[in-house]
């Protein structure tokens, strides 16, 4: 063989071996988030541009979804990140409706931002809490989205259904409740986001509403049901003319990854989102301000290895 090949030969293999550990370390993960339109997918760009910089080896392919479908996915293996609500993620891992079986391999990394189940009445409808319902006019969100199964079941804690109600109407998204709404053709409506919502300040500008508050009995029912339930206030002054706290029904958009991902992997993920937090809340703003001990608050999804090991090292655990 002439040398001159012989040197080309071996100078491949040199750049062979230099490679081969870079690509035996490069880690390939899909990182399931949120619809078009909705805030889940920039949040993850922004969490796929801080963990590729910071984690050697870690590539991430960014993918569209939904809460429930998220979990599901991560559950299957199509992915091993995902964007989820926490009271939904909370009946996937028990196995509960609308998922069609238990999620075994899907554990919390972090919580992120609470939504709140904002229940919107007009003025003038005597509507001032959830029994107050019966026999109202009622517009909901599509059937199987986290709101309206919300819904169903803070009217089944109340000794009440669908069947109760004078109307039901099941809408694809909040621009026609609005609009059902100042026309003066429903009475209520539920929606599960963040506060202020868009479509509640839009409603206020038309017609005078109140929030219906969550009575303790609801909310120690539901809590007991599903530990991913849980109280909070939407302060005074959120809405036009809400002159006072309104305690309602919240749930967080959390974090999830697949149990087997990598320990320290994950630990360095949730370093790394911890650290990033002012970075995160300029693209959501409800994420200004959360601390690892906000992120650790156990809700019902059995931890990854990786997180805890960093929640015990901030303290937070």
């Amino acid at each position: 063989m002439p040398s001159k090949i012989k040197y080309t030969l071996s100078s491949l293999a040199v750049a062979a071996a230099l490679i081969s550990p870079t690509l035996a370390t490069a880690q390939q993960v899909t990182f399931m988030t949120g619809p078009q339109g909705g805030s889940w997918i920039p949040l993850g760009g922004a969490l796929k541009g801080l963990w590729e910089k910071d984690i050697a080896g870690l590539q991430i392919q960014q993918t569209p979804g939904a809460g429930i479908a998220n979990v599901r996915g991560v559950d299957e293996g199509k992915a091993k990140v995902a964007l989820a609500n926490s009271a939904t993620t909370v009946d996937g891992v028990a196995g509960r409706a609308p998922f069609p079986r238990q999620a075994k391999n899907v554990c919390q990394m972090a919580n992120l931002y609470p939504q709140y189940f904002q229940v919107v009445a007009l003025q003038g409808t005597n509507i001032n809490t959830f029994a107050d319902l019966k026999g109202k006019n009622l517009v909901v969100q599509p059937k199987g989205n986290t709101a309206e199964i919300l819904t169903s079941t803070v009217l089944k804690l109340n000794g009440m259904g669908y069947d109760a109600m004078k109307k039901v109407n099941f809408q694809a998204g909040y621009t026609d409740a609005v609009s059902i709404m100042k026309d003066g053709h429903a009475d209520a409506f539920t929606l599960g986001t963040t506060a202020p919502a868009s479509a509640v300040m839009d409603l206020a500008s038309a017609r005078d509403i109140s929030l219906v508050p969550v009575d303790d009995k609801t909310m120690a029912g539901l809590s007991q049901l599903n530990p991913g339930y849980f109280k909070m206030n939407i302060k005074a002054g959120t809405y036009p003319k809400q002159d006072k706290d309104v305690p309602v029904i919240a749930y967080s958009t959390h974090l999830v990854v697949a149990c087997d991902l990598p320990e320290d992997t994950v630990y360095q993920m949730t370093k790394i989102l911890a650290g990033n937090v002012s970075t995160l809340g300029s693209i959501v703003k409800s994420m200004n301000g959360i601390t690892p001990k906000d992120m650790s608050v156990d809700i019902g999804v059995p931890f990854h290895k990786g997180a805890v090991k960093f929640y015990k090292e901030a303290g937070a655990m």
